[in-house]
């Protein structure tokens, strides 16, 4: 993927794989549109790239889980007048604990993010990408995408979706110049846990957030539909190859059970 002197669009890109991301494509010298709430953080990320690898960077601060963030982002790039060549979707967080215990608009934000915002980004950003028959879509799932999550229902049933559109899209696009990749990453050193307000939702060693990126790129550039970056999270993302789907929830339900 040559994204020199193209643009990138990074949804969730002030902390973690977000910012990752833009590190690592300004360094190819791709130009940046980056989004997230926090609008200063936004501003310092933009100006230290811009200055070290002399690519432009666009800020934008909006909140995606608002029902009409999507669409006036998009409007705001075309007044931009930016031809998006990769689209990121990678903003997104968790819930942690008993379905019904957990705010009920809290979780709807949670499936606004995770989902809604993805779909109608890629529905408004595609249509471009195909007229021009040059195009790269990466989705940010999780291992969670691989299998039910007790104590974290919605986020599992979210980053599952992610994985499932992600793939069906490769397959509709994959002679028409655009290419579809799903990320699946597992733990990883991010604020992620910060939001979701514990570490009980955590298994296994955690990635950084540039070992993440680096494996993602290295694996859209050989073709893949998706990766599982690091050995162990992509055997437990089989897991449920190995074993029944109940043996699989009481392993994954006891990892996640909240102790407190």
């Amino acid at each position: 993927m040559n994204i020199q002197g193209k643009w990138s669009l990074i949804t969730g890109a002030s902390s973690g794989i977000g910012e990752q991301f833009a590190r690592q494509l300004a360094k190819q010298g791709s130009h940046l549109v980056l989004v997230a709430r926090t609008k200063s953080k936004l501003d310092t990320l933009a100006a230290e790239l811009g200055r070290k690898y002399n690519i432009k960077a666009e800020v934008i601060a909006m909140d995606l889980a608002e029902a009409d963030a999507p669409r006036d982002l998009f409007q705001q790039c075309q007044r931009l007048q930016l031809e998006i060549e990769l689209l990121i979707n990678n903003a997104g967080f968790a819930t942690h604990g008993l379905f019904e215990q957990i705010s009920g608009q809290r979780q709807h934000e949670e499936i606004m993010l995770n989902v809604a915002a993805v779909v109608n980004m890629t529905h408004l950003f595609l249509p471009d990408m195909l007229r021009r028959s040059s195009g790269t879509v990466i989705n940010v799932s999780s291992t969670a995408g691989f299998q039910p999550l007790p104590y974290m229902a919605v986020y599992g049933a979210t980053k599952a979706f992610v994985l499932s559109f992600t793939e069906a899209l490769w397959w509709e696009n994959r002679d028409r110049g655009v290419q579809f990749f799903a990320l699946c990453p597992g733990s990883t050193d991010t604020d992620f846990f910060a939001v979701v307000g514990t570490e009980e939702a955590s298994i296994g060693k955690k990635a950084t957030p540039q070992q993440v990126v680096e494996t993602a790129l290295r694996s859209l550039a050989n073709k893949k539909i998706y990766t599982v970056p690091g050995s162990q999270n992509y055997l437990g993302a089989q897991l449920s190859r190995f074993v029944t789907r109940k043996q699989s929830l009481r392993i994954v339900g006891n990892m996640l059970r909240p102790r407190s």
